[in-house]
């Protein structure tokens, strides 16, 4: 059976260093794993959108509309964004953060109200963390993506040490304690 995760965000956020780090785990577990390439503008401020698909054998590191377990977003509109590709028994893993898209910025348009109570009143499961708080709780705005991977840990049937392997692995060594800290927030 194929376990489909969608990491979305904005560029520059960290989405990069989440899937590796969430790939690399999964293969040290023994499954198949395709990890997409970026989708997106990757430069500061675009949608960005990577792929994690794992199972005894996986031929297409692809994930189409309806077929996500989780969604783990970095920001809010970046989860309604895509939200369609969420299973109805998926679950979407969301930073509270709202960053403006550049229709907000420009003035063209309003960041829209309400968005994760609009997911939950469509019964969509919505668990929600004020990421960038606990990332600089644990000494960097920058580690929001090891908040939001502490967070969906905890829905794995990994042993925690092996997640702190897999950062141990993936993470430069002057980052590692940091992204552990982060992390462990994130679990909490």
């Amino acid at each position: 059976m194929t376990k489909n995760i969608m990491i979305v965000g904005v560029g520059g956020q960290g989405s990069l260093l989440a899937s590796k780090l969430l790939g690399h785990l999964l293969l040290t577990e023994g499954y198949d794993v395709k990890v997409s390439e970026v989708h997106g503008m990757s430069q500061r401020g675009g949608s960005v959108v990577t792929y994690v698909r794992f199972g005894e054998r996986v031929y297409s590191p692809i994930i189409d509309l309806g077929e996500a377990d989780f969604i783990v977003s970095f920001e809010k509109l970046e989860a309604a964004r895509y939200v369609g590709y969420l299973k109805s028994s998926g679950r979407i893993v969301v930073n509270t953060q709202e960053i403006d898209p550049m229709p907000v910025i420009t003035g063209a348009a309003e960041y829209p109200e309400n968005l994760l109570e609009k997911m939950q009143a469509l019964g969509i499961a919505v668990d929600a963390l004020d990421c960038l708080s606990l990332a600089e709780q644990a000494g960097s705005s920058k580690a929001v993506n090891l908040v939001l991977l502490g967070r969906l840990s905890g829905y794995f049937d990994i042993p925690e040490e092996k997640w702190l392997k897999a950062i141990e692995e993936c993470v430069p060594e002057k980052f590692v304690e940091l992204n552990k800290k982060a992390f462990a927030l994130g679990r909490k």
